[in-house]
């Protein structure tokens, strides 16, 4: 159905009434999308809900209580059918496989420290099941993200959520323009987990108290290494544990046990000074330790950037902003130095500890809740 541009904005910024403006809404299961699709159906759209298997209910790599798989594809159907509206179940097993967990499994090995939640959001949620929500014929698309979508001066910008402490524009970084038009987020204004969760017992939803998903959601306990293991047999072949000048200070089980920064469980005690680790060769199957102060880095190098700005990445030799190595530290000020549109160099004004490959770099507008892209830490750490 063509726009009426004559017709006012209604809630989501689409020129229709509700009725007549069909929105899919990405239910996980959990408390926060299945909010969303409750709120919107209230206010009268048309909702379609749709949830994704990502693995076959929970028997193949998943814990229990995991998103996607078992348990949470019964709670995202209930609340459907509880507040009346249709709800589909696809599979993505294949894909969500191919595009997630062997990148992760393959960058583990590599010695990185991958976020298989943002490769989730850019490569199967964001891409294939919002080409589906086009073939719906639907309007946009909603999730239950903390983050708020705002129409600027050049169209949509991405901002960090109200809440801080509910913030994920760190694992929504690489959101891009085109989706931005499609993508709205209903909950990212409120201020805190507690109103959703008053929201979700309003409408009488059976998961208003539903614990809330916790770690990565194919990682049973936290536990990447024995995930790793799984996937690639053979993968934790044991090597050295040698300080910065290749002195061998031990042995360990496997690189896939370590991440940079680390300091418990290395097993060479009885030093005068505790020792972190600060780099991970895979090829030598080395840890390589050292002092504290060998975690500290300035120069950070990014790639496979996706920029949100208003003018061209490359328009500008430096930009100065905000930046988050990892979703766990609040954004630092820095300079980033742009290489290629898709390349740079951040340069961190206060050196931080435990700059990891594999972990995203987030950019943020100084002065401001708008995040303005980001990319991938990568080589020499």
């Amino acid at each position: 159905m063509a726009l009426d541009e004559t017709q006012p904005l209604n809630s989501l910024g689409i020129p229709k009434r509700p009725q007549d403006t069909r929105v899919v809404v990405a239910m996980s299961g959990g408390v926060d999308s299945s909010v969303v699709a409750a709120m919107l159906a209230e206010e009268g759209y048309d909702v379609v809900g749709v949830t994704l298997q990502l693995y076959d209910h929970g028997a193949a790599l998943a814990k229990k209580g995991a998103c996607c798989a078992g348990q949470d594809i019964h709670d995202a159907r209930r609340v459907a059918d509880t507040i009346g509206f249709p709800h589909y179940v696809l599979d993505y097993e294949n894909m969500f496989r191919e595009a997630v967990i062997d990148e992760f499994a393959d960058a583990y090995l590599a010695g990185a420290t991958p976020v298989p939640c943002i490769r989730c959001n850019e490569r199967v949620k964001f891409k294939d099941l919002l080409a589906t929500a086009r073939d719906l014929d639907a309007d946009c698309m909603a999730t239950g993200h903390y983050i708020q979508r705002k129409m600027g001066p050049n169209g949509p910008e991405l901002h960090r959520a109200a809440d801080p402490n509910r913030d994920q524009s760190y694992f929504l970084f690489s959101t891009t323009r085109e989706q931005l038009e499609y993508l709205r987020f209903p909950l990212g204004h409120l201020k805190s987990k507690a109103e959703t969760r008053a929201l979700a017992a309003r409408y009488g939803l059976s998961v208003a108290d539903k614990p809330d998903s916790q770690d990565i959601c194919f990682v049973p306990n936290g536990n990447y290494a024995s995930v790793i293991e799984k996937l690639r047999p053979g993968a934790a072949d044991p090597g050295e544990i040698v300080d910065m000048d290749g002195n061998v200070l031990g042995q360990h089980r496997g690189v896939i046990h370590y991440t940079i920064g680390q300091r418990r469980g290395l097993g060479i005690g009885g030093l005068s000074e505790p020792l972190y680790v600060v780099k991970l060769d895979p090829e030598t199957r080395r840890v390589v330790v050292g002092p504290k102060e060998a975690l500290a880095r300035k120069d950070v190098p990014v790639r496979e950037i996706n920029w949100l700005g208003d003018a061209p990445f490359t328009s500008a030799t430096e930009w100065h902003a905000l930046v988050r190595i990892r979703s766990t530290r609040p954004p630092r000020p820095a300079i980033i130095r742009p290489l290629s549109e898709e390349q740079a160099v951040v340069e961190l004004l206060e050196p931080e500890e435990g700059v990891s490959p594999g972990q995203a770099c987030v950019f943020y507008e100084e002065g401001t809740t708008r995040v303005l892209g980001g990319g991938w830490i990568w080589r020499g750490y």
